[in-house]
Parts: C-alpha cells; sequence; structure tokens
C-alpha cells in the first residue's frame, strides 16, 4: 500500500500516528502564541521606553552577566539561539551605539569577543527595572503561586 504524502503546511494535520490531538495541539499552540504574544508586549515596552528592542536588551543582559562583561560571539549567539550571521549583525547595531564592543581571542586569533562598554551596563542597568516590571505584568502576575511552581517544574522537566 503506498504511503500517502504528507500534508501541506496549510493543510491541518489529524490526530493519530501522523499528527497532534486537540490537547497536544492546545499545549503546543498556547505555548508559542503566549511566548510571542509576552514577547512582543515586552519588546514594544522596551522600545518605546529606553530605544532598545528586547534582543538588544538580551545581548546587553549576558554580556552584562559575563566574567568581565564578555563573551566570545559564538557562545553568545548560542546563548540567544541566532545564528552567527544574525549575531554579527545584532551586535553591529549595538556597536554603532557605543554599546559594546568587539575584541580579538588572544588565544585564537580568529576569534572575538563581545564586550559590554560603561554606556552598555547603564543602559541594561537602566532598563532592566522596566523589563523586569514587564515579565511581572504580562507573564507572571497571571498565575498564583502554585501554577509559578507547577510552571517551573515542567520548564526543569523539559530542559
Amino acid at each position: 500500500m503506498p504511503t500517502p504524502p504528507a500534508p501541506s503546511r496549510t493543510e491541518p494535520v489529524p490526530a493519530g500516528a501522523n499528527g497532534l490531538d486537540e490537547r497536544e495541539l492546545g499545549a503546543w499552540r498556547g505555548f508559542l502564541h503566549a511566548h510571542r504574544e509576552v514577547v512582543a508586549h515586552l519588546d514594544e515596552e522596551l522600545q518605546r521606553a529606553h530605544d532598545l528592542p528586547l534582543s538588544s536588551y538580551e545581548v546587553l543582559l549576558y554580556l552584562a552577566d559575563a566574567p568581565d562583561g564578555r563573551l566570545r560571539m559564538g557562545e553568545l549567539a548560542e546563548r540567544l539561539l541566532l545564528s552567527r550571521s544574525g549575531l554579527t549583525r545584532l551586535v553591529d547595531r549595538l556597536e554603532r551605539r557605543g554599546l559594546v564592543t568587539r575584541e580579538r581571542c588572544k588565544e585564537d586569533a580568529r576569534g572575538l569577543f563581545a564586550h559590554i562598554t560603561r554606556a552598555g551596563r547603564e543602559l541594561f542597568e537602566a532598563t532592566r527595572p522596566d523589563h523586569l516590571d514587564g515579565v511581572r505584568r504580562h507573564f507572571l502576575s497571571r498565575l498564583d503561586s502554585a501554577e509559578l511552581d507547577e510552571l517551573t517544574a515542567i520548564w526543569q522537566r523539559l530542559l
């Protein structure tokens, strides 16, 4: 018996061996939609209040938390779930604003570090309270204490 063709992306996948049932689909789509909505709100608020996109804030966050305020570009790309070229473009923009610099790695001439500048650290510190307030308003405040504990346990299990 021939194998039926795979459904196109526009056709719904039936439940069963090749698809998700309603509960599974609801959980998966709920996760995706919630992530998109929360991130969109956080990004819009940071842009409006600080002229800083959320992706740039995340670069500053990782660098501010790193030893000596610097990370190898490849490691930073992995943490941000970006391609190396995507990170390069993002760091280019941050460098033009004086928020980060790039430094050659002394041990590996091909390697580069991203390093947060004083201006980058100051902007990060000024932005952080607004960002955390947004995380609380758009995400944490919608869950009670037991739900937060349960969600934390779920994320730990998944990761």
